[in-house]
């Protein structure tokens, strides 16, 4: 990893408006990342990396994440063929939230099956007297059961 070099965060201007890239991980090491679909525009996924997982994703030109239930690096598509490869890297003003413009292999990038872990909408506005989540993909992409088989379904209750 020694190929990318995070600068130390030192002021406000060199954060805001240089062109040093110096992250700003969390307590816990990680920093938040949005990915969406390159083309459309689309919202995939949010997920976290640690300072590791964005070297790699840098390095590799394909998403790499951090897994907070698993505790581990997740190069995402390496067991299901959903890669995603890196379109565009942005970071915001802060320095603290990436955004990845990504192309998915295979369609699909939420490990529920569908296109987009967002597969469902809240109701809001005069329609918030109902908490019942309505689906707006119907279709799943992909059976994850043929995909990971019995393994634990990494969300935890």
């Amino acid at each position: 990893m020694s190929d990318i070099k995070f600068e130390h965060r030192k002021t406000i201007e060199q954060v805001e408006e240089s062109t040093e890239l110096a992250p700003k991980f969390d307590q816990d090491g990680l920093i938040p990342v949005v990915t969406t679909d390159f083309s459309s525009g689309e919202v995939l996924m949010q997920g976290y990396m640690n300072e590791e997982a964005f070297k790699k994703t840098i390095l590799s030109g394909e998403a790499v994440y951090y897994s907070r239930s698993r505790k581990t690096l997740w190069h995402k598509g390496a067991t299901s063929g959903l890669v995603q490869i890196i379109k565009e890297i942005r970071i915001d003003d802060d320095q603290d939230c990436v955004w990845l413009r990504v192309d998915v292999q295979g369609g699909a990038s939420c490990h529920v099956g569908y296109r987009s872990c967002f597969y469902r909408s809240i109701p809001f506005g005069e329609k918030s007297d109902s908490t019942i989540l309505n689906f707006e993909e119907t279709e799943k992409v992909f059976d994850p059961k043929e995909v990971y088989g019995d393994a634990p379904n990494p969300t935890k209750l």
